[in-house]
């Protein structure tokens, strides 16, 4: 087991103890692109089935090339459907993210797709990498293990984040920057002071149910400013925008 993919609840149970960690998103569509992510020394790779380049083909190659170097995937699914959420999950993944959610009911709807019953409405099968391949069919009474990311990108899911923060396998408050900041009517103001209020009543909905809390920044200096301030979900930026400003900024020099 010590050589497997699979993460074993590490990552659900570091965010828990409080530990910061800092990720990336994936979404050019390859596993390549997600084991460079994992050896430049991210602490998670996410891999965007919203609004990433590829489909869920992907986790079958992700996974395993990010866990070569220690890294567990997280997926952002393109739904809360429970179809969907059960197919990443059966391909080992270490936590799920979940978009556009609005309401309380609706996250605990999603959540209930992330475990087998009677505690939930998972698919159970263990032919499959979760299992590994029917070689660990206890890994049926481990679903606690994995870590359950609910973005908050709605007015209407700010203003039941409390009640959110209060489920159960809601284990981390992400914002989506861009839909937040569009929806509370400062589309990329993110120094306005409707949407620093809304951070922050998103940052104490966390605190106050032990839960972590979590973003998505640019770079590596907004992500410091964002640790010292309590947050521990930390995304940097993509594969994607990573490469595109690093060969910018160096053209830019090369034709200085």
């Amino acid at each position: 087991m010590n050589n497997s993919p699979l993460d074993f609840g590490r990552l659900r149970r570091r965010l828990a103890a409080g530990e910061a960690t800092l990720g990336t998103f994936t979404g050019l569509a390859s596993p390549v692109s997600a084991e460079v992510c994992a050896a430049a020394g991210a602490d998670w790779v996410l891999l965007d089935l919203e609004h990433g380049a590829g489909g869920e083909e992907q986790l079958r190659t992700t996974v395993p090339a990010a866990a070569a170097y220690g890294v567990p995937t997280v997926v952002r699914v393109e739904s809360a459907a429970r179809i969907r959420i059960g197919r990443a999950l059966d391909q080992g993944v270490a936590g799920v993210m979940l978009p556009r959610l609005d309401t309380a009911a609706e996250v605990e709807e999603a959540i209930r797709h992330l475990r087998y019953p009677p505690a939930g409405d998972r698919g159970v099968a263990t032919y499959n990498r979760s299992c590994r391949f029917a070689l660990d069919p206890e890994a049926l009474d481990r679903a606690g293990e994995i870590l359950g990311v609910v973005q908050i990108e709605s007015v209407a899911a700010l203003n039941e984040v409390e009640a959110i923060a209060a489920l159960d396998g809601a284990d981390v408050l992400f914002v989506g920057p861009r839909d937040l900041s569009h929806d509370l009517g400062v589309p990329g103001q993110f120094g306005a002071p409707v949407y620093q209020q809304a951070l922050e009543r998103v940052r104490k909905a966390a605190a106050d149910h032990g839960k972590a809390c979590g973003l998505l920044v640019n770079d590596g200096a907004a992500a410091a400013a964002k640790r010292a301030e309590g947050w521990t979900f930390i995304g940097i930026g993509s594969d994607s925008t990573l490469l595109a400003a690093a060969l910018s900024s160096a053209l830019d020099r090369a034709r200085a």
